[in-house]
């Protein structure tokens, strides 16, 4: 076809809005994705609201996609049209030290879907072919999608943080990316993993899949405190208080993980917070290419099922989407929902 149907954001804080963009012809390196799923990432709220930043407007959203090749560029070989693909969010060269070094993240040139290029909230996306992952029979579309940025995320979270079996974690924010670091602690052997939210909806969720359910509020931390605290925590919300949390929950040798988008300071003491006890604060930027496929297998293979993450699928329509915003702004119910552009 020779246009389609992507819904943008023109300004902060304005109504997502259906435009019809002309279909682009995919250079030598590059392919058509037909969207199937695009996650709604509480990210997208950020920028939506402003926070950190604005991305280049008018922009798509969407760096959750997964869907099929439509088309492939002229010296495309890795996949072929009609393929079923996840599409890594980040863009990169392959060339300089930081995609040499396998921290493709920080590429040199990057981009980022649905923030410096159009994403998935769209009928098609463009993507270079080396972006794109092979999706394993088996594995639900929708999940796919969400698997690219939240799991994918929470992954390289718990990756980054040494998680040995037997450790315990603690998951501060029991949301798309929470609920997908509770199952994934599970798979790589921790022996408790601790969920806390103020949902008890989405505590149910956790629990169902080994937590320990918390409830999220002042009182979270001792309470993990008093079962023996935690040798990894992620702090998924993007809040001063949960970071603070985060860091109080830990054991001697404890490392809490920065991983929720938040512009508010978090205050700590090196002696009594970290020194004392040899414990560490990292941050956590993205995931990697090299971990996608990974995490795919780990779906096929049963190890995450993302089945109660995945709690609603909506068209690609500005009502539907737009409500969606606000629902995720209001921290309301409901995990991860999913536009279905072409369903």
């Amino acid at each position: 076809m020779n246009s389609f149907k992507a819904l943008r954001l023109v300004g902060q804080f304005q109504p997502l809005v259906v435009e019809i963009m002309p279909t682009p012809d995919p250079g030598p390196d590059e392919t058509i994705v037909r969207v199937q799923a695009a996650g709604i990432c509480h990210s997208d709220v950020h920028y939506w609201q402003g926070d950190p930043k604005l991305p280049p407007l008018p922009r798509t959203l969407g760096h959750e996609i997964a869907g099929v090749v439509a088309a492939v560029g002229a010296d495309v070989a890795t996949v072929s049209v009609g393929d079923r693909v996840g599409v890594h969010y980040q863009t990169s060269c392959g060339a300089c030290n930081f995609c040499r070094s396998d921290h493709d993240q920080f590429c040199v040139k990057g981009k980022m879907f649905g923030n410096s290029i159009d994403g998935g909230y769209a009928e098609l996306v463009l993507a270079p072919a080396r972006n794109l992952v092979p999706i394993p029979a088996g594995v639900d579309i929708s999940h796919a999608a969400v698997m690219m940025c939240s799991t994918a995320t929470v992954f390289h979270a718990l990756r980054r943080s040494r998680l040995a079996p037997g450790e315990s974690v603690a998951v501060f924010g029991l949301g798309g990316l929470g609920q997908s670091a509770v199952q994934l602690a599970r798979a790589m052997g921790a022996k408790e993993v601790y969920g806390v939210d103020l949902s008890a909806t989405k505590l149910d969720v956790a629990a169902r899949h080994g937590a320990i359910p918390i409830a999220g509020g002042m009182e979270a931390s001792a309470t993990i405190l008093d079962a023996g605290g935690a040798d990894v925590a992620l702090e998924l919300v993007g809040s001063h208080i949960t970071m603070r949390q985060a860091i109080d929950v830990l054991k001697p040798f404890g490392r809490a993980m920065a991983v929720g988008l938040s512009s508010q300071p978090t205050h700590f003491t090196a002696f009594s917070d970290l020194i004392g006890r040899e414990a560490e604060i990292l941050g956590v930027a993205d995931h990697l290419l090299t971990e996608l496929p990974e995490l795919l297998d780990m779906a096929a293979n049963g190890a995450i099922d993302l089945t109660d993450v995945v709690t609603s699928e909506v068209p690609l329509d500005e009502r539907a989407v737009n409500a969606t915003f606000q629902n995720l702004a209001d921290f309301g119910e409901g995990v991860r929902t999913v536009i279905r552009p072409n369903s």
